[in-house]
């Protein structure tokens, strides 16, 4: 039925788009591609990880801080993503509910978006 994720819709308040445009470009070093012209006067940003692409929108009306809802990305070291990410200022949440194989922890974007950073153990 389904074959693949296309992209991810990360929703910020407008206030911080320049934040969080930082913070998916610099910090985690995702890729940005050109929005559809149609799209470019909304704000916001592209980003390539791969196939899937993830979206940056502005929405002033969400309060995401205590969500559960995420995304996750894996890396190839996570100590030293967790050193970069906290060298960055990134806050880190410790893994409450840990999964057996599945290192991880979690940070939140500048508009609250909850996201996994994983680097599952090979077999």
């Amino acid at each position: 039925m389904f074959t693949r994720v296309d992209h991810v819709n990360v929703t910020v308040p407008r206030s911080v788009e320049a934040a969080a445009k930082h913070f998916y470009g610099l910090v985690l070093g995702l890729e940005e591609v050109p929005k559809p012209e149609a799209s470019r006067g909304r704000g916001g940003a592209w980003y390539q990880l791969g196939q899937v692409q993830l979206h940056l929108s502005m929405e002033d009306s969400v309060e995401n801080h205590t969500s559960r809802r995420h995304f996750c990305l894996i890396v190839e070291d996570l100590a030293n993503t967790k050193k970069h990410l906290i060298e960055n200022g990134v806050e880190i949440f410790p893994d409450d509910i840990p999964t057996p194989g599945w290192p991880r922890f979690y940070v939140r974007d500048p508009g609250g978006n909850r996201i996994e950073i994983a680097q599952p153990q090979k077999n």
